[in-house]
Parts: structure tokens; C-alpha cells; sequence
């Protein structure tokens, strides 16, 4: 579906006009394509000063691994870190040109007076961020820090973020990124996806990172050797979640109804898959799931995308309407869910990731139905996760905005264009935004990320 208004403020004339009325200007986002460098730029790298230096040893690493170019501030600790990781680096000072990565280690900030040194990085390179540039901030979660004002700068990191990421315009990102301490080599999927073109429709989230265990990857292709399972697989979101898992070396198992045998054979077939044919709310689904699954010696991952909508205000929806969209975005997967860990149809590190939606955290007009079923598939997750902490699987959910398909394609007009352009980025997502977000939480080396929301929703004004 074209957004004919963002193609129309690109034109000279239509930007033009766009500036003199005050009108949104969406940018041209840059998105992963295969061959480019993961990092499209260079890199500006900046630590607050204290004796804790592990965060920044570990992002000079991950520096290193992805052949960053990579400018330090003048700060003697972030030299020497930089100097003992191999990182070959450039004098930001006097440097005027655009950078791709503003990346700050901020987890020695532990007093109100030292949020100073967050202004002093920033504020001298705020017009030099590049067009789909990425500002991220690292830190340290507020409820594992040891004092209360500790705890209270941390969190305040929160609203710089955010408001960051609703200044710099551009198409450019936002994120905080919190590392619960001993769990700095988890950083890498992270760090890898935020400052990447694959993160292109993701703002202003806040990522914790924790101590699950990690496994390392061939990050050309971080899924080779594994089976992964994308329910709703014939089209839209589900199609290309499937294309991206296979992209990145996984077999694909897409299932979906038997009414779409025919578009989900074709996906499955143009990605070397497979298929399974089930109605995923039938009381043998979770059975037939795991038969299929251990043929191929279990899950690696199993991605719960299916999902309908069944719009009407309370007051007019029936029954069936009601429960149809309960049974098949709620009640499917925690059964499915619990009847794998019952059989040990999921590997050692299996990576579970639910798809909600921002309606699910906001609420929407006309959608209680579907609203309770996102919130409810965040509780799913959230409550799971602690039950998997002790394990090395993980579970975690994206929650997208507006993404550009056929079922948003059916909006009324009206509706439709508010929906594209209440966000940072004024303009929808595309079903790959959030594929590629799924990759991240689904690959082995993303044993840190347990109990994540992560919106993909291009910093939407609706909601947290």
C-alpha cells in the first residue's frame, strides 16, 4: 500500500509546501539490504566518567567486531578503554561532519549532578546526527541499582530518550539500552540491531538486558542450524517475518489455516520452508505443532504471529465476534505454549517471541476486543518470562504501531493517514520493520532478552 503523501513531501514542491504549512515531513528510511556494512557511518562514542568500566569495554568490542568507524570524546577513560580493545579512533574535536551512531555509556551516572555530563556529550553534536541516524544510550536498570539516587538517574535516562527521539526528526532513533551488571557480553544482538539499518521503525524503546546465557552466533547468518515456526505465515506481517528467519539461515515450518494452503505453499517454497496446515485455536494444534517440530529435532523458535481483528464499539459487537479475536490472539498460545513445555518440544535456548500491538498498551476506539487481547498476550509474556528465568529459553513480544497491509489498507481514509502520522517518524511502518525486530529477539545470541515489550511503531504517540 502507497503512502502517497509521503511520496509527495520527497518532491521539491510537495517539501516545499510541506515546511510552509507546518505539515509533517516524513523521511526516506534506511532499511537492511544485503552486502552493506552494519553500520552505514561513522560511529561517536562517549562515557561518563567513573571506575566501572565494563559497559564500555564491552561496547568497544562489539566496535571492534563490526568495523566501526568510530570518533571518541576527549575523556582520558574513554581512550584508554577504546586503546585496549584495538579500536583505532579519530578526535571528535574539531570534527564537523554527520555522524551515523551517537552511542553513550552512562552507567557511572549515579547523582543528580552528574546527568550534566549527559547534556556536555550531546548537546554539541545535536545538529550532527545523520539522516536514519541512531542515539543510544546505555545504562544500568534502576531496580538493581544499590542507592535511590543511583536508581533515580538511571530511570531519568528514560525521558531523555524519549524526547530525543521526538526531536531529531529525520527518521532518527532513540533507544535506551539497560545491562544488568555481569551481563555485559549479552550486549551484542542488541547493540548490533539498534545501531543497524534493521531497526528503522524503532524509537524510543527501553531494552533490559539481563544475565540468561547467550550463544554465539555467525553473525552473517545468526538462525543457520535452527527450525523456527511462524504461525499466520501466508501473508502480511506473517509472510515476511517468515522471508527475513530464512534470510538469516533458519527453516522456516509456516503455518497457517487450511484456507490459505495455496499462498502459504508459495512462501514456504520461495524460502526453501515448509508448511503445516492448522487452525491454531483446535484443541489438537499443540499437538500437531510439536509432531511437526520434532521431526526436525524441536524448536528453536517458535514465533506467535496469527492474529485477527473484529472491529466494533462494545455496544455493538456480538459474542462471536468477541471471542473469535480472544481464542485466536490470546487463548491460542498460551495453550500452545503450554503444551510445548509440556512435551519438550522446545530446545535448550528456544526463543519464543508473541507479536502484540500498541493497542494492547493504549487501548483503541472500536477495539476492546482486540486491545484485551494484546494486553493479555503482554501479561503472557511478562508472567512466562519469570517462569523461564532459571532456563536458557527466553520470551519476549513485539507490539507494532501502524504497519502498512491489507488489513490497515481497509481504514477509512481519515483514520488511516492519522494512524501514519501520529508518531516521531509520520509515516506507517512496513511488514519487514517488524520482521527484522522478531530476527533480533529470536536469534541464539539474544540470551540476555527475557520479558521484553518492544514497539515497532516508529516512536508512536499512543501509549508508553
Amino acid at each position: 500500500m502507497s503512502d502517497r503523501y509521503g511520496t509527495f513531501v520527497q518532491s521539491p514542491v510537495g517539501n516545499k509546501i510541506a515546511k510552509n504549512l507546518g505539515l509533517p515531513l516524513p523521511a526516506v528510511l534506511d532499511r537492511f539490504e544485503l552486502g552493506q556494512k552494519l553500520v552505514r557511518g561513522s560511529v561517536l562514542f562517549g562515557a561518563a566518567s567513573g571506575t566501572d568500566q565494563s559497559l564500555s569495554q564491552s561496547i568497544a568490542r562489539i566496535l571492534v567486531d563490526v568495523h566501526a568507524e568510530v570518533y571518541a570524546s576527549d575523556a582520558e577513560d574513554v581512550q584508554k578503554v577504546l586503546a585496549e580493545a584495538g579500536v583505532e579512533t579519530k578526535s571528535a574535536t574539531g570534527h564537523d561532519e554527520k555522524y551515523k551512531v551517537l552511542l553513550f555509556d552512562a552507567s557511572n551516572i549515579k547523582t543528580t549532578d552528574e546527568l550534566e555530563q549527559l547534556y556536555e556529550f550531546f548537546h554539541p553534536v545535536a545538529r550532527q546526527v545523520a539522516a536514519s541516524g541512531r542515539v543510544i544510550v546505555v545504562g544500568r536498570p534502576p531496580e538493581s541499582c544499590d542507592t535511590i539516587e543511583y536508581a533515580t538517574v538511571q530511570r531519568s535516562l528514560e525521558g531523555f530518550v524519549r524526547s530525543v527521539g521526538k526531536e531529531f526528526k529525520r527518521g532518527i532513533t532513540a533507544q535506551l539500552i539497560y545491562v544488568e551488571q555481569g551481563a555485559e557480553a549479552n550486549l551484542d544482538s542488541t547493540l548490533r540491531f539498534f545501531t543497524s539499518a534493521r531497526s528503522a521503525y524503532v524509537s524510543g524503546q527501553v531494552v533490559r538486558i539481563g544475565t540468561g546465557e547467550s550463544v554465539d552466533v555467525d553473525w552473517t547468518q545468526p538462525l543457520a542450524g535452527t527450525t523456527v515456526m511462524v504461525t499466520g505465515a501466508s501473508r502480511g506481517i506473517g509472510e515476511a517475518i517468515a522471508r527475513v528467519l530464512a534470510r538469516e539461515g533458519a527453516h522456516v515450518i509456516c503455518l497457517d489455516v487450511p484456507q490459505q494452503q495455496a499462498d502459504l505453499q508459495q512462501v514456504a517454497g520461495q524460502i526453501s520452508g515448509s508448511t503445516l496446515l492448522v487452525d491454531i485455536t483446535a484443541d489438537d494444534a499443540g499437538e500437531k505443532i510439536a509432531e511437526a517440530a520434532k521431526k526436525r529435532g524441536g524448536l528453536d523458535a517458535i514465533i506467535h504471529n496469527a492474529g485477527v481483528t473484529r472491529d466494533k464499539t462494545l455496544a455493538k459487537m456480538d459474542e462471536k465476534q468477541w471471542n473469535m479475536v480472544i481464542n485466536i490472539n490470546l487463548a491460542s498460545i498460551a495453550k500452545v505454549n503450554q503444551y510445548l513445555f509440556d512435551h519438550d518440544v522446545l530446545n535448550e535456548h528456544a526463543r519464543i517471541v508473541c507479536v502484540s500491538s500498541i493497542s494492547g498498551i493504549a487501548g483503541n476506539l472500536g477495539q476492546t476486543n482486540y486491545a484485551t487481547s494484546k494486553a493479555g498476550v503482554i501479561g503472557l509474556v511478562e508472567a512466562t518470562a519469570k517462569q523461564l528465568a532459571d532456563s536458557h529459553q527466553t520470551i519476549n513480544a513485539v507490539a507494532p504501531g501502524f504497519i502498512e497491509t491489507q488489513m490497515t489498507a481497509a481504514i477509512p481514509l481519515a483514520v488511516r493517514e492519522a494512524g501514519r502520522r501520529m508518531n516521531s517518524m509520520s509515516q506507517g511502518g512496513l511488514p519487514i520493520d517488524v520482521a527484522e525486530t522478531i530476527a533480533w529477539l529470536a536469534t541464539p545470541a539474544s540470551g540476555g532478552l527475557n520479558g521484553n515489550i518492544v514497539r515497532v511503531c516508529g516512536q508512536s504517540l499512543l501509549g508508553a
